[in-house]
């Protein structure tokens, strides 16, 4: 894998003139002038392979997240075909514990960080005011980590000889991991899982310096800390989480990669012990959860007030209790242990600090109940997704404070409760904020309208089907069905239907969506008008807009296509 990067590396730095175009390509950023050279990009292929544009690199972050977001979707389709049926009737044992193990790191390491890192590098920049980011070729190396960790990821399921997919679930817990014992965790598949998490790993943190020194050191002058947009207030505190968490990771897979290919033992019982990892992997683990979750509360941020025709309530709340959030998040890592045995005066610490963390969430979400209060609400596509959001995150969010206890937590643990809950925050919450940008952007990154019935139908589609899946998930917890086995008891075959029928459901609104991009993508209305979405009209017109307007102008004025939009300025109450 070094040897190819160095490749690549010599490769690209061969490319004539790959050095002399501006990032700022077509339409150029927010500030004005940049001072690069200002020569055409290349076409083709070339272009995409040494572009260091922030907006080409958040499209390509897209299609990453987009292509990783259907692979995992496509196992989980398979478990859940499985699950149907008590026995094993549709794949074996080991197929489903691959899938399982997968499915996890596919959606949260290859969907989940980049989506996010695709919004945050296309639309930090226009505004905060910048021209780029602060490192715009690393911004690009920062990318190409990624493709080279998937394929590691996925490695097992290739057609090479004497190499599986890993099946240690996503947790990756020790001593099953290292390897230990007459099953098959010794074989390469896990040693190329852990290489490829290491690399989306360093692809993170090179991602968060970046955005670090952007928001720091790139900010237009009329751009103050006062008046800082939220999502970039929520980019700038996920950014910091992972610099602390993500080397904490990746010092815990070396040391699993040395215990399984260099007899040390940090995670055996002669040395640090299978505890060891638990605590190293979760400290990394939680505050993950946060790095997830915090930028889709800032795109629900942004986004409500703009179909809610007023300013978000309480903006200062809203920047303090994601800062909050951020701090309490290393502090709530064994809330994930109470059951391993640890001392019970720190399981009632950490069970008081996983309560507290609550406060700032609920400070959150009755800020975007009182944004919506009285408001003009226009329910489009996006805002629709933003209420699914605030829903789906209420019910995750009391789920997990039942969790927070721990005599509650001793009887849940380990069940279908702790799915449950985790997927209505992570799909419920995360996936649900994601379209929600995805729709009110699309105008922006394509010049586009998609089809707004397909949009909606996408929306009811999954807010119907999530919580079909998830709560029927809680109830097999709460009957004693234990997570990660392919077969279970008869007792629970109607739920496992039940919550089937829901993952069908969202897969046939997934399909519904990537064919309403695709085909509006290519041809859908073209948008002439910088406010598609009449936020001038409220007082709520944000830079992004303007760089858009600009670049339409622009267009129009070099005799671009002038082309009628159908419903392309319309208000929502039209659609």
């Amino acid at each position: 894998m070094g040897l190819f990067l160095v490749g690549v590396a010599a490769w690209l730095a061969r490319v004539e003139n790959w050095r002399s175009y501006t990032p700022l390509g077509s339409g150029g950023g927010y500030g004005g002038e940049s001072g690069h050279v200002t020569h055409e990009k290349p076409s083709g292929l070339t272009r995409w392979f040494t572009t260091v544009d922030h907006k080409d690199i958040g499209i390509m972050y897209g299609l990453y997240g987009t292509i990783a977001f259907l692979v995992g979707g496509a196992m989980v389709m398979v478990m859940r075909a499985e699950l149907l049926d008590p026995g094993m009737s549709l794949i074996s044992n080991g197929f489903y514990n691959s899938l399982l193990t997968s499915h996890g790191i596919t959606m949260l390491f290859l969907f989940g960080t980049p989506i996010i890192a695709a919004f945050s590098n296309y639309f930090i920049p226009l505004l905060i005011g910048a021209d780029d980011m602060a490192f715009p070729r690393i911004n690009a190396i920062a990318f190409w980590l990624l493709p080279p960790g998937a394929l590691l990821i996925w490695a097992g399921f290739f057609p090479i000889p004497n190499l599986i997919p890993a099946q240690t679930a996503w947790t990756m817990y020790t001593p099953l991991s290292a390897g230990v014992g007459a099953g098959n965790q010794a074989n390469a598949g896990v040693d190329l899982m852990l290489l490829g998490l290491h690399l989306t790993g360093v692809s993170a943190t090179m991602g968060a310096i970046n955005f670090i020194a952007t928001i720091f050191t790139e900010r237009a002058e009329e751009v103050s800390w006062a008046n800082l947009d939220i999502f970039s207030w929520t980019i700038l505190t996920q950014s910091g989480l992972i610099v602390f968490a993500f080397p904490l990771l990746g010092s815990a897979l070396v040391m699993l990669l040395l215990d399984r290919n260099f007899a040390t033992t940090f995670f055996t019982a002669d040395g640090g012990g299978p505890i060891l990892w638990q605590h190293l992997f979760w400290f990394f683990g939680h505050p993950e959860v946060y790095i997830l979750v915090l930028p889709p509360m800032g795109i629900v941020s942004l986004l409500l007030p703009r179909f809610s025709g007023r300013r978000l309530f309480g903006f200062k709340f809203v920047v303090y209790s994601t800062l909050a959030i951020g701090v309490l998040s290393f502090g709530v890592w064994a809330h994930h242990m109470f059951a391993t045995g640890i001392d019970p005066r720190l399981r009632a610490s950490f069970m008081a600090v996983s309560m507290a963390i609550a406060i700032p969430s609920a400070v959150k979400t009755f800020n975007w109940m009182t944004t919506m209060w009285n408001g003009e609400l226009r329910l489009t596509t996006p805002m629709l997704f933003c209420i699914g959001f605030i829903q789906n995150f209420i019910i995750g969010g009391i789920t997990g404070v039942f969790l927070a206890s721990i005599p509650v937590d001793l009887v849940l643990h380990d069940t279908y409760y702790v799915v449950g809950h985790f997927h209505f925050i992570v799909m419920g919450a995360i996936a649900f904020a994601g379209f929600a940008g995805m729709y009110y952007w699309f105008p922006l990154v394509s010049g586009r309208m998609y089809q707004r019935r397909l949009g909606k139908a996408h929306f009811w589609l999954w807010i119907t089907g999530s919580n079909i899946t998830f709560f029927a998930m809680v109830l097999l917890g709460y009957g004693g069905m234990p997570r990660r086995y392919a077969t279970y008891l008869p007792q629970f075959t109607s739920l496992h239907m039940v919550a089937s029928l829901g993952a069908f459901l969202m897969l046939i609104g997934g399909l519904i969506w990537l064919f309403n991009f695709a085909v509006s993508w290519m041809e859908g209305p073209v948008v002439e008008d910088g406010d598609p979405w009449n936020l001038k009209e409220y007082n709520l017109y944000t830079g992004e807009w303007e760089w858009f307007d600009r670049k339409l102008k622009t267009t129009i004025t070099d005799g671009g296509d002038e082309e009628a939009v159908a419903d392309g300025g319309r208000s929502d109450d039209e659609e």
